[in-house]
């Protein structure tokens, strides 16, 4: 029998339906994997005894025919989900200690849906990275290796690089991220797997610790499409406790895998070819137009003009909100406090001491960009630019049904390889962060792997609320790419 370790997230509901195992044993079997991959420092925190509760209560609803969309099936927290009663992190000093007494929509409704949560996912220090290198526990590593020098350690991507890390490395079935600029999408690709950011305002927001609240949104992290579907639908709904997220019904994610996408028009952006595009890139991206027209779909070239400029404007936008929204970390009401002799003082010592370089490096653009000199100049014109490449996407949606892009530059770079430039760092979200300005839909698919081993994925972008045809499109591409590689470290 395959290792339950093993199983995709679909094979191991099926499995609980038949009895074939119990809720208790398959999430024993991820528990001790969790164990055996530490080495990895996927979690930032554990929850055994919790996860074992919780899979003894799945087997009392299965066994009363009472199962839930995804009964016992075991998967990580990111550590930016308040969840009830076990430490919530966002990954700062500033919150080692936060232990939340309230949990975040987004889990609570896995939890409803009869999920295992095993533990918290590491990331980038508040969401704020592409690497998983801003942690304050420390960085992940990604379970892939490099053929051609195995024992150097390479970057799982980020923010959601403990999830994606995971999930990769079979310690989970599945993982929640959040995605701001790309960082569901990048670690999805440099792990290997599959990363959706739904619609902004499909998942709820409330009790997400905040980055950028106009760009910020969850979204799932698996190993298959049809998984990715599961997940989405559990995760997803209306929340009246979160002013932005939408009234619009949730569909049945995994009843739009038809497995027939004839006469779609796949969009085919002509910005998305910048000066020196790897050639593996773009090798991979040709490979999947050649996929999507084998199965009767038909290529379209067309342009988003306002390209160039998005991320110029995410890096105006988003450290503008989070300067914002990280004001509240001030020592006062909870987190960490650094005593001063007065309060001025102990704000200052207490953020200083509480945030990590970039963090800190992007609440000073923010502040400063949104300053009374600079505001017109800077933020004001980034929102103008934004709506543009928004309008840029309205516009291609009258002629296409969803656009497919590369959805990294690279594969996963070395850790510690890029920590001298962080503009370097930041371009590693250039494919992924138009699609978040926009607010719309994006799915990271490994279709490949570069020359030394490693997984590269491609994006399928959609039209707002149409995730269905983003998963079905990205559910045929998956079978026609037959991506099947694994990390050497889980192989067997």
């Amino acid at each position: 029998m395959t290792k339950l370790t093993h199983l995709t997230m679909a094979e191991a509901r099926d499995g609980l339906a038949a009895k074939s195992f119990s809720a208790v044993e398959l999430v024993e079997a991820h528990l001790r994997a969790v164990e055996a991959g530490r080495g990895l420092n996927a979690f930032v925190t554990e929850t055994p005894e919790l996860a074992v509760e919780r899979a003894r209560a799945s087997d009392a609803r299965i066994a009363a025919g009472q199962a839930g969309a995804m009964e016992g099936l075991p998967i990580g927290m990111k550590d930016l989900f308040c969840t009830e009663g076990v430490r919530t992190t966002a990954c700062s000093r500033i919150l080692e200690n936060f232990v939340p007494q309230y949990e975040s929509t987004v889990s609570a409704n896995l939890l409803k849906a009869g999920a295992v949560a095993v533990g918290k996912t590491a990331l980038d220090e508040f969401a704020m990275g592409s690497s998983n290198q801003t942690s304050y526990f420390g960085p992940v590593v990604n379970p892939w290796t490099k053929t051609s020098d195995p024992a150097a350690k390479l970057v799982p991507g980020g923010s959601s690089g403990g999830s994606a890390a995971a999930v990769a490395a079979r310690l989970v079935l599945g993982a929640t991220g959040t995605d701001t600029g790309g960082s569901i999408r990048q670690p999805a690709a440099f792990c290997g797997i599959v990363g959706i950011k739904p619609t902004y305002g499909r998942c709820s927001r409330w009790g997400v610790v905040a980055f950028a609240s106009s760009l910020d949104q969850a979204g799932p992290m698996t190993r298959t499409v049809r998984d990715s579907a599961i997940m989405l639908g559990a995760m997803a709904g209306y929340d009246p406790k979160d002013s932005t997220s939408a009234n619009v019904a949730v569909p049945n994610f995994e009843a739009a895998l038809t497995g027939d996408i004839r006469g779609l028009k796949v969009g085919i952006p002509t910005e998305y070819r910048p000066d020196g595009l790897s050639p593996e890139i773009s090798k991979l991206w040709e490979d999947g137009i050649a996929m999507l027209k084998a199965a009767g779909a038909t290529p379209v070239e067309i342009s988003l003009p306002h390209t160039k400029y998005a991320l110029a404007t995410y890096y105006i936008v988003a450290p503008a909100e989070c300067s914002s929204n990280l004001a509240r970390y001030d020592g006062v009401r909870y987190g960490l406090r650094v005593e001063g002799k007065t309060l001025d003082e102990m704000y200052a010592k207490t953020r200083a001491a509480g945030f990590g370089k970039e963090v800190r490096r992007r609440i000073l653009v923010g502040a400063y960009v949104l300053s009374a000199g600079y505001y017109d100049a800077y933020y004001a014109k980034a929102q103008k630019v934004r709506r543009l490449i928004a309008e840029d996407f309205r516009k291609a949606f009258e002629t296409v049904d969803v656009i497919l892009t590369p959805t990294a530059p690279s594969a996963a770079f070395g850790i510690g390889e890029t920590d001298d430039n962080p503009v370097t760092m930041w371009l590693n979200d250039v494919f992924t962060i138009p699609t978040s300005l926009a607010g719309l839909p994006g799915l990271s698919l490994p279709t490949g792997l570069s020359s030394d081993g490693l997984p590269l994925g491609l994006q399928l972008i959609g039209r707002p609320f149409d995730e269905e045809t983003v998963l079905k499109v990205a559910d045929v591409m998956e079978k026609a790419a037959g991506f099947t590689a694994v990390p050497a470290s889980v192989e067997g």
